[in-house]
């Protein structure tokens, strides 16, 4: 039995997210499974690193499975590329140890929210970023990113209603590079909440913005408030860059 890692890029916009939904041929894991399968002659089922929500994109999703098929590699990610849809694109296939786990062997993640600070929205940037026409103040977001660094219960800054496991994860490093009127925020994280990347953002926009404090975050933390963080950014800005592995 061969242990298949794949890396994937994906435009999201038109799909319900990642994760397989019954009968549905809207989700990506979906269309990939069915491809693998018929290709295969096998029941194919593949191993996500993690969920992404509708409408978010992927730059660098890992994913694996597993056949029997004898097929060289190269010749897979041609009939991959030749089959799946052109929003979706297997860039890399990896024979890998039986044991590896993209979910479970994931030591880390890098996603960046995109967003068009500009009183005229882009034709070309409105399915890739979110259009915010304020004034923002740099100083203000470079100061809620650093507050949110670390090791903290992110509870109040995700959309999970009750859970059982922790919510304590660890925020490593959220830069903000500037082009223009792009702004690309990158967060690097050990693991992320459901929404929690898209709950940081719309924080840190409002800190920009003049409507939040700085000082808010710290009480979200002890409080543990859905309500009381930022607005849920729109997904269609959030990109999963990589995912990080020990070599």
């Amino acid at each position: 039995m061969r242990n298949i890692k794949m890396t994937i890029e994906y435009d999201g916009g038109r799909y319900l997210g990642w994760q397989r939904l019954g009968d549905s041929d809207k989700a990506i894991q979906g269309k990939i499974e069915k491809i693998l399968s018929a290709m295969t002659g096998e029941e194919v089922e593949i191993v996500g690193s993690g969920r992404t929500d509708a409408g978010t994109h992927a730059k660098g999703q890992v994913a694996h499975f597993k056949t029997e098929s004898k097929m060289e590699l190269a010749a897979m990610q041609d009939h991959l590329i030749r089959y799946l849809p052109r929003d979706v694109i297997v860039k890399e296939l990896e024979e890998v140890p039986e044991r590896f786990h993209a979910r479970y062997h994931a030591t880390g993640k890098k996603y960046t929210y995109r967003i068009w600070n500009y009183a005229i929205p882009s034709a070309f940037e409105r399915h890739y970023s979110y259009h915010y026409p304020g004034t923002l103040d740099a100083d203000l977001m470079n100061a809620a990113c650093r507050k949110l660094e670390g090791t903290h219960d992110f509870i109040g800054f995700s959309s999970l209603k009750k859970s059982k496991k922790s919510t304590i994860r660890t925020v490593n490093e959220i830069t903000i590079r500037q082009t223009g009127p792009l702004l690309e925020f990158s967060f690097v994280g050990e693991g992320f909440l459901y929404n929690m990347v898209r709950i940081m953002m719309g924080t840190i926009l409002e800190i920009g913005a003049g409507t939040m404090t700085v000082e808010d975050i710290e009480a979200i933390f002890e409080n543990g408030v859905r309500s009381e963080a930022g607005m849920t950014v729109p997904s269609h800005g959030l990109f999963l860059d990589e995912v990080y592995y020990d070599a």
